[in-house]
């Protein structure tokens, strides 16, 4: 079986975190929107891999 997250997708949820930590929450959609808003070239399947990610790693902070 292949990995869950490939550590391109982490490495740059890391970064957003850092850059824009009060913009994300653990809401995916929400998330998925804040991506959208921040004009990143992203495609459909990255997007939504990154915040997934997002919304799994803030519901693990919020524990």
């Amino acid at each position: 079986m292949g990995k869950a997250v490939s550590k391109s997708i982490k490495s740059r949820v890391e970064i957003l975190l850092e850059e824009y930590p009060e913009k994300f929450g653990i809401d995916f959609s929400k998330n998925k929107q804040v991506l959208k808003n921040l004009n990143f070239e992203l495609s459909q399947f990255d997007s939504n891999r990154i915040a997934g990610f997002i919304t799994r790693t803030k519901n693990g902070q919020k524990e």
